[in-house]
């Protein structure tokens, strides 16, 4: 039996809610040279069940996302490495792009290692909408995104995911290839990845943000992200970032003053749990 082109690795806990949608999108790639790894930690709901379902090879492995990334990287057998959550929908073509970019490019003697995949935000209510739109304004913006498609030998010799962080270890990892590899070994495509938010709940919303606030201290020490950290945690920053397409804040002002609230909210939220961790 020929091991598959692509390992598609997918965290979870208690996601019977969203995975569906996700392993849906899977099935539906152009790309169907690929084996779906989902690696859970410890559901009480039907999550498991579900993926089985769709020929899923089910781990479980805990206690922190990116250990769970980790354990299905070792157990993949693909040549590349797709890490994606249960609330993210592919579009059709993401798999077969990611393979033949970095194919192509790898001929044309420029070796990329990892790629970014482009994520737009779906979801109910008024802050789903708000979240939306923040995200419509880091498209294209490599301080704000991060890569999820990775060459397998590349992922296991620069050292996996940071385990001591969650969160920000989307973040640091491609920080580290562009440190090791150079700035042009992380590349992108076109196709989308379609992040369904659910309804949110702001309270809920600032505990993550909080949560995710105490590992970040780590992250701003670490020498290859300290760059990147100082964008990404200036307020000012990040708020002139939206200001540069005001042509989209105007036509739905009152999106768009939510988003400022929130994003105010979070970075507060974030800023206290770096304080407590």
């Amino acid at each position: 039996m020929t091991s598959p082109l692509v390992s598609i690795i997918i965290t979870t806990k208690n996601e019977a809610a969203h995975i569906v949608s996700c392993l849906k999108s899977i099935r539906n790639q152009t790309c169907s040279d690929s084996e779906t790894i989902v690696v859970d930690n410890q559901s009480k709901d039907s999550t498991k069940t579900i993926a089985k379902t769709f020929d899923a090879h089910v781990f479980n492995a805990g206690p922190e996302r990116s250990a769970q990334r980790n354990y299905g990287a070792k157990k993949a057998k693909g040549e590349y490495l797709l890490f994606i959550d249960a609330d993210m929908i592919l579009t059709p073509k993401v798999v077969e792009e990611c393979v033949s970019k970095i194919r192509e490019l790898r001929t044309a003697n420029r070796e990329l290692r990892a790629l970014v995949i482009p994520e737009k935000s779906i979801g109910i209510g008024f802050w789903a909408q708000c979240k939306a739109m923040e995200r419509s304004f880091y498209e294209g913006v490599a301080w704000m995104e991060a890569a999820r498609f990775y060459r397998k030998d590349i992922f296991m010799k620069i050292g996996t995911y940071d385990v001591h962080l969650t969160g920000p270890e989307d973040f640091e990892l491609p920080q580290r290839v562009k440190a090791m590899y150079g700035n042009s070994a992380v590349g992108r495509i076109t196709s989308y990845i379609v992040h369904d938010e659910g309804r949110i709940s702001l309270p809920k919303l600032l505990q993550k943000k909080y949560y995710y606030g105490r590992k970040m201290r780590r992250y701003q020490l670490v020498t290859t992200s300290k760059k990147y950290f100082r964008k990404q945690a200036n307020p000012l920053v990040r708020y002139a970032l939206f200001f540069r397409k005001p042509t989209r804040l105007l036509k739905d002002p009152i999106h768009a003053l939510g988003m400022f609230i929130m994003k105010t909210l979070e970075i507060l939220a974030l800023a206290y749990g770096g304080i407590k961790g």
